[in-house]
């Protein structure tokens, strides 16, 4: 299966940003891709509460939703949509950050909404209080497709290896990280991170990235660190996207996933323990 990660420079504008992205799709399956995988927040990244507030929506109603189901049926192709910023009907009105895994028939074969919630201080210029807006999912998902079992994740995430472990060891082959990392994190811990959880697990990592300065209607921009990236299940990276928008394609191959868990057997191998 030839797969596609997409690179985007979303704004705070769901409308503005859906044409790019459909474009960008449009490219993949025209260059073979018959998985294609969108960043986290494909729909709208933005940094003030406010302006998400009035753009954006509820699944039922999110107009990048059902574009991007169409355009999946119309293509043939499975799509993860890495994940959509959504309205819910929490009391405390915070969001959903979630991933949704498109059929070829354009039906949602998968949902999944972030676990980890990025709450940090990464310099004295560089806060996130994600929990803040959005509210936390509490279930590890993975869904079955013509090319493998895949576990669903979002870029936080990354940093959590046992929730990796759990999905690898239920039986997942393909490991989706959809993310909008910080630039000064990226750069330290984004390869790294990625290729341990492909190694760990045996199996292939796949994690489209949102980059660059992301234009703001309200609030302050934000920026990102891009470098979309495909990990095999030995380790190695296999496609990156660099800072530019654009599209990273890479074959997979379910006999690379099989062959490293039969050199390496080691989610056969825990063993109890006690402590610390």
């Amino acid at each position: 299966m030839r797969a596609a990660l997409i690179q985007l420079t979303a704004s705070d504008d769901p409308q503005a940003n859906l044409p790019l992205t459909r474009a960008l799709i449009e490219e993949a399956a025209q260059g073979g891709a018959g998985f294609v995988l969108t960043p986290e927040v494909t729909n709208c990244v933005s940094m003030s509460r406010t302006q998400q507030k009035a753009v954006l929506t509820s699944e039922a109603e999110d107009a990048t939703l059902a574009a991007l189901r169409a355009d999946a049926a119309r293509l043939g192709i499975w799509l993860l949509i890495g994940s959509l910023a959504l309205k819910t009907s929490d009391a405390d009105g915070r969001f959903a950050n979630r991933s949704l895994l498109i059929g070829p028939d354009g039906a949602i074969a998968a949902r999944y909404d972030k676990i980890h919630m990025f709450d940090v201080q990464v310099s004295e210029t560089e806060t996130y209080r994600e929990s803040d807006g959005f509210r936390p999912g509490d279930r590890a998902v993975l869904a079955d497709t013509p090319f493998g079992r895949v576990g669903l994740t979002i870029c936080y995430d990354l940093r959590f290896a046992a929730l990796y472990r759990a999905l690898a060891q239920a039986g997942a082959q393909i490991l989706t990280v959809p993310a909008a990392f910080s630039p000064v994190t990226g750069a330290a811990h984004w390869e790294p991170l990625l290729r341990a959880r492909a190694i760990e697990c045996g199996a292939y990592v796949l994690a489209s990235a949102q980059t660059g300065t992301h234009p703001a209607s309200r609030g302050r921009s934000r920026e990102t660190y891009g470098h979309s990236l495909a990990v095999d299940p030995w380790g190695a990276v296999i496609a990156q996207g660099g800072t530019a928008p654009g599209v990273s394609f890479v074959d997979l191959d379910p006999e690379a996933v099989a062959s490293a868990r039969r050199k390496v057997p080691s989610l056969t191998h825990d063993r109890p323990f006690s402590g610390p």
